[in-house]
């Protein structure tokens, strides 16, 4: 049964929700986790990508969009998930990504943005009907 983790945040800016994908891989990278993250979209691939260079002067997170590297710590795509094995999935798009069920754990970050609260709310659902694990963490 996958772990699926929502993480709630007080914010509608999108780039608060992206500095909270960035410190939650952070944190996962500093464990020994791999990550792959799935954006949904190439614009947002781009942002976080730029983002996880910059985000942190202390922080180093070797990452990049839809690696051939397969042993990357961190990768980022927006089309699908890639085969390979990964620890965690951080969801950024709209939707549940497809292959969801090969990681342990999933995470989910939902802000204060209309459209972005609806979606979390339809995933919340889905992966409740599906029988995941499911958590919820409000942040400040």
């Amino acid at each position: 049964m996958t772990r699926v983790d929502f993480y709630t945040i007080k914010s509608d800016q999108p780039q608060a929700r992206l500095t909270t994908a960035c410190r939650l891989i952070h944190k996962a990278f500093g464990l020994g986790h791999r990550v792959h993250v799935h954006t949904g979209a190439p614009g947002l691939s781009r942002q976080l990508d730029e983002l996880l260079w910059t985000f942190r002067d202390d922080a180093f997170i070797p990452h990049e969009i839809n690696p051939q590297d397969t042993d990357m710590p961190v990768s980022i795509g927006h089309d699908r998930v890639p085969p390979t094995a990964r620890d965690l999935l951080l969801n950024l798009a709209e939707t549940v990504p497809q292959g969801y069920e090969g990681f342990a754990r999933v995470a989910e970050i939902v802000n204060e943005d209309p459209v972005v609260k609806q979606a979390g709310r339809d995933r919340f659902r889905y992966y409740r009907e599906h029988g995941c694990d499911l958590h919820h963490h409000p942040l400040g």
